[in-house]
Protein backbone atom coordinates (compact mmCIF):
# COMPACT_ATOMS: atom_id res chain seq x y z
CA UNK A 1 0.00 0.00 0.00
CA UNK A 2 1.16 3.18 -1.14
CA UNK A 3 2.22 5.90 1.95
CA UNK A 4 -0.24 8.39 2.85
CA UNK A 5 -1.45 10.38 5.82
CA UNK A 6 -4.37 7.33 6.46
CA UNK A 7 -2.35 4.52 6.28
CA UNK A 8 0.05 3.33 9.16
CA UNK A 9 3.35 0.67 9.72
CA UNK A 10 2.71 -2.06 12.02
CA UNK A 11 5.70 -2.41 14.50
CA UNK A 12 6.19 -5.55 14.59
CA UNK A 13 5.63 -6.48 10.91
CA UNK A 14 6.91 -3.45 9.17
CA UNK A 15 3.77 -4.02 6.76
CA UNK A 16 1.89 -0.64 6.26
CA UNK A 17 -2.04 -0.42 6.21
CA UNK A 18 -5.14 1.73 6.60
CA UNK A 19 -4.99 2.73 9.76
CA UNK A 20 -8.56 1.45 10.48
CA UNK A 21 -7.28 -2.08 9.68
CA UNK A 22 -4.61 -1.46 12.69
CA UNK A 23 -4.68 -1.45 16.17
CA UNK A 24 -2.88 1.98 18.03
CA UNK A 25 -1.21 0.89 21.16
CA UNK A 26 -0.88 4.18 23.75
CA UNK A 27 0.94 4.83 27.00
CA UNK A 28 -1.40 5.98 29.88
CA UNK A 29 -0.69 8.41 32.54
CA UNK A 30 1.07 5.59 34.61
CA UNK A 31 3.58 4.45 31.59
CA UNK A 32 1.45 1.36 30.98
CA UNK A 33 1.03 0.46 27.20
CA UNK A 34 -2.94 0.17 26.61
CA UNK A 35 -5.02 -0.21 23.93
CA UNK A 36 -6.56 2.84 22.10
CA UNK A 37 -9.03 0.87 19.20
CA UNK A 38 -10.32 4.29 18.32
CA UNK A 39 -7.05 6.56 18.16
CA UNK A 40 -7.87 9.05 20.35
CA UNK A 41 -5.34 8.84 23.05
CA UNK A 42 -2.94 12.31 23.39
CA UNK A 43 1.27 11.34 22.70
CA UNK A 44 2.93 9.56 20.54
CA UNK A 45 1.35 5.61 19.80
CA UNK A 46 2.73 2.62 18.31
CA UNK A 47 0.67 0.49 15.68
CA UNK A 48 -0.06 -2.96 14.92
CA UNK A 49 -1.30 -5.33 12.58
CA UNK A 50 -0.17 -8.77 13.62
CA UNK A 51 -3.03 -11.40 15.50
CA UNK A 52 -3.07 -11.82 18.93
CA UNK A 53 -0.82 -15.02 18.82
CA UNK A 54 1.78 -13.27 17.01
CA UNK A 55 1.71 -10.14 19.43
CA UNK A 56 2.24 -12.65 22.42
CA UNK A 57 5.01 -14.12 20.92
CA UNK A 58 6.56 -10.96 20.02
CA UNK A 59 6.27 -10.58 23.94
CA UNK A 60 7.06 -13.18 25.42
CA UNK A 61 10.67 -12.90 22.88
CA UNK A 62 11.17 -8.97 24.25
CA UNK A 63 10.56 -8.24 20.70
CA UNK A 64 7.65 -5.88 21.50
CA UNK A 65 9.16 -4.21 23.64
CA UNK A 66 12.11 -3.28 21.54
CA UNK A 67 9.58 -1.74 18.79
CA UNK A 68 7.48 -0.03 21.44
CA UNK A 69 10.59 1.35 22.87
CA UNK A 70 11.69 3.00 19.49
CA UNK A 71 8.06 3.77 18.32
CA UNK A 72 7.90 6.01 21.82
CA UNK A 73 11.21 6.95 22.00
CA UNK A 74 11.65 5.91 25.47
CA UNK A 75 12.27 2.79 27.24
CA UNK A 76 10.14 4.31 29.94
CA UNK A 77 6.83 1.92 29.76
CA UNK A 78 5.39 -1.38 31.32
CA UNK A 79 3.96 -3.90 29.34
CA UNK A 80 0.89 -5.75 30.92
CA UNK A 81 1.28 -9.57 30.88
CA UNK A 82 -2.00 -9.67 29.90
CA UNK A 83 -1.67 -7.29 26.84
CA UNK A 84 -3.20 -9.06 24.08
CA UNK A 85 -6.22 -9.99 26.32
CA UNK A 86 -6.67 -6.12 26.79
CA UNK A 87 -6.43 -5.58 23.30
CA UNK A 88 -9.11 -8.11 22.20
CA UNK A 89 -11.32 -7.07 24.41
CA UNK A 90 -10.91 -3.24 23.87
CA UNK A 91 -12.09 -4.49 20.36
CA UNK A 92 -14.46 -6.76 21.28
CA UNK A 93 -16.34 -3.93 23.41
CA UNK A 94 -15.52 -1.43 20.18
CA UNK A 95 -17.58 -3.55 18.03
CA UNK A 96 -20.73 -4.11 20.80
CA UNK A 97 -20.59 -0.27 20.82
CA UNK A 98 -20.70 0.16 17.05
CA UNK A 99 -23.54 -2.30 17.16
CA UNK A 100 -25.42 -0.93 19.42
CA UNK A 101 -24.99 2.98 17.76
CA UNK A 102 -26.27 1.60 14.47
CA UNK A 103 -29.39 -0.01 16.13
CA UNK A 104 -30.40 3.49 17.78
CA UNK A 105 -29.43 4.85 14.84
CA UNK A 106 -32.32 2.68 12.96
CA UNK A 107 -30.25 0.80 10.25
CA UNK A 108 -30.15 -2.88 12.05
CA UNK A 109 -33.06 -4.74 11.43
CA UNK A 110 -33.72 -7.84 13.68
CA UNK A 111 -36.23 -10.67 13.90
CA UNK A 112 -35.58 -13.49 11.13
CA UNK A 113 -39.22 -13.27 9.14
CA UNK A 114 -38.22 -9.04 8.94
CA UNK A 115 -34.69 -10.25 7.42
CA UNK A 116 -36.25 -12.63 5.15
CA UNK A 117 -38.49 -9.88 3.99
CA UNK A 118 -35.91 -7.26 3.63
CA UNK A 119 -33.42 -9.60 2.54
CA UNK A 120 -35.61 -10.53 -0.23
CA UNK A 121 -35.78 -7.44 -1.13
CA UNK A 122 -32.31 -6.62 -1.68
CA UNK A 123 -32.70 -4.27 1.07
CA UNK A 124 -29.98 -6.03 3.21
CA UNK A 125 -25.88 -4.71 2.77
CA UNK A 126 -24.91 -6.91 5.67
CA UNK A 127 -26.00 -10.12 7.69
CA UNK A 128 -25.33 -11.07 11.12
CA UNK A 129 -25.53 -14.16 12.16
CA UNK A 130 -24.60 -15.04 16.45
CA UNK A 131 -22.10 -17.89 17.09
CA UNK A 132 -24.92 -20.02 18.50
CA UNK A 133 -27.65 -19.49 15.54
CA UNK A 134 -29.02 -22.69 14.58
CA UNK A 135 -27.73 -23.74 11.06
CA UNK A 136 -31.14 -24.36 9.86
CA UNK A 137 -32.12 -20.45 10.46
CA UNK A 138 -28.98 -19.04 8.88
CA UNK A 139 -28.83 -20.84 5.86
CA UNK A 140 -32.58 -19.98 5.13
CA UNK A 141 -31.15 -16.19 5.60
CA UNK A 142 -28.26 -16.31 3.15
CA UNK A 143 -30.77 -17.93 0.79
CA UNK A 144 -33.33 -14.86 1.11
CA UNK A 145 -29.55 -12.53 0.78
CA UNK A 146 -28.86 -14.42 -2.59
CA UNK A 147 -31.89 -13.90 -3.72
CA UNK A 148 -31.70 -10.08 -3.32
CA UNK A 149 -28.87 -9.82 -4.52
CA UNK A 150 -29.36 -12.30 -7.81
CA UNK A 151 -26.70 -13.37 -6.47
CA UNK A 152 -28.13 -17.13 -6.61
CA UNK A 153 -25.85 -20.18 -6.73
CA UNK A 154 -22.78 -18.00 -5.78
CA UNK A 155 -21.59 -18.48 -2.07
CA UNK A 156 -22.96 -15.11 -0.63
CA UNK A 157 -23.41 -15.49 2.99
CA UNK A 158 -23.83 -13.90 6.51
CA UNK A 159 -20.79 -13.35 8.31
CA UNK A 160 -21.03 -15.28 11.79
CA UNK A 161 -19.90 -13.77 14.58
CA UNK A 162 -17.50 -15.32 17.99
CA UNK A 163 -20.42 -13.76 20.00
CA UNK A 164 -23.22 -15.65 21.36
CA UNK A 165 -27.13 -13.92 20.80
CA UNK A 166 -27.23 -13.51 24.78
CA UNK A 167 -24.25 -10.60 24.29
CA UNK A 168 -25.86 -9.16 20.99
CA UNK A 169 -28.99 -9.02 22.61
CA UNK A 170 -27.47 -6.69 25.33
CA UNK A 171 -25.59 -4.91 22.83
CA UNK A 172 -28.87 -3.81 21.07
CA UNK A 173 -30.86 -3.46 23.88
CA UNK A 174 -34.33 -6.33 22.48
CA UNK A 175 -34.56 -9.40 23.38
CA UNK A 176 -33.03 -12.67 21.85
CA UNK A 177 -30.83 -11.20 18.90
CA UNK A 178 -29.71 -14.23 16.81
CA UNK A 179 -29.67 -12.61 13.38
CA UNK A 180 -29.26 -9.02 12.51
CA UNK A 181 -29.11 -7.24 9.44
CA UNK A 182 -27.92 -4.28 8.32
CA UNK A 183 -30.20 -1.78 5.61
CA UNK A 184 -27.93 0.94 5.25
CA UNK A 185 -24.81 0.88 2.76
CA UNK A 186 -22.59 3.07 5.35
CA UNK A 187 -23.62 1.44 8.46
CA UNK A 188 -22.53 -1.62 7.01
CA UNK A 189 -19.04 -0.65 6.26
CA UNK A 190 -18.49 0.42 9.70
CA UNK A 191 -20.00 -2.68 11.47
CA UNK A 192 -18.04 -4.45 9.16
CA UNK A 193 -14.77 -2.52 9.89
CA UNK A 194 -15.13 -2.88 13.27
CA UNK A 195 -16.04 -7.18 13.29
CA UNK A 196 -13.50 -7.38 10.96
CA UNK A 197 -10.63 -5.56 13.14
CA UNK A 198 -11.81 -7.18 16.28
CA UNK A 199 -11.67 -10.93 14.60
CA UNK A 200 -8.56 -10.82 12.89
CA UNK A 201 -6.68 -10.08 16.06
CA UNK A 202 -8.55 -12.57 17.60
CA UNK A 203 -7.44 -15.49 15.05
CA UNK A 204 -11.85 -16.06 14.24
CA UNK A 205 -12.82 -15.85 10.92
CA UNK A 206 -16.11 -15.03 9.76
CA UNK A 207 -17.02 -19.02 9.49
CA UNK A 208 -16.82 -19.17 12.73
CA UNK A 209 -14.24 -21.18 12.45
CA UNK A 210 -10.28 -20.15 13.63
CA UNK A 211 -7.63 -18.39 11.02
CA UNK A 212 -4.61 -20.52 10.58
CA UNK A 213 -2.95 -17.37 10.70
CA UNK A 214 -4.27 -13.23 11.69
CA UNK A 215 -4.40 -10.57 8.72
CA UNK A 216 -0.73 -9.33 8.58
CA UNK A 217 0.81 -12.67 8.99
CA UNK A 218 1.16 -15.21 11.89
CA UNK A 219 4.11 -15.24 14.53
CA UNK A 220 6.53 -16.44 12.03
CA UNK A 221 6.26 -13.51 10.17
CA UNK A 222 7.07 -11.14 12.67
CA UNK A 223 10.32 -13.18 13.77
CA UNK A 224 12.86 -11.13 11.99
CA UNK A 225 10.85 -8.31 10.75
CA UNK A 226 12.37 -4.54 11.90
CA UNK A 227 9.98 -2.33 11.47
CA UNK A 228 11.53 1.03 10.63
CA UNK A 229 10.05 4.31 12.79
CA UNK A 230 7.26 5.45 11.63
CA UNK A 231 7.09 9.31 12.65
CA UNK A 232 3.08 9.56 11.98
CA UNK A 233 1.86 8.30 15.15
Amino acid sequence: MTPNENTRRCILSGERDARAGLVRLALGPDGTVAPDVRARAPGRGAWIGVDRAALEAAQHKGKLKGALARAFKTADFTIPADLGARIAEALRRNALDRLGLEARGGTLVTGSERIETAARRGQVHLLLHAGDAGVDGSRKLDQALRVGTDSEGSELKGLVLALPRTILSLALGRENVVHIAVNDRGAAERVREALARWHDFIGRDFDGQPCETGSQGSSAAVEDAVAPIDEND
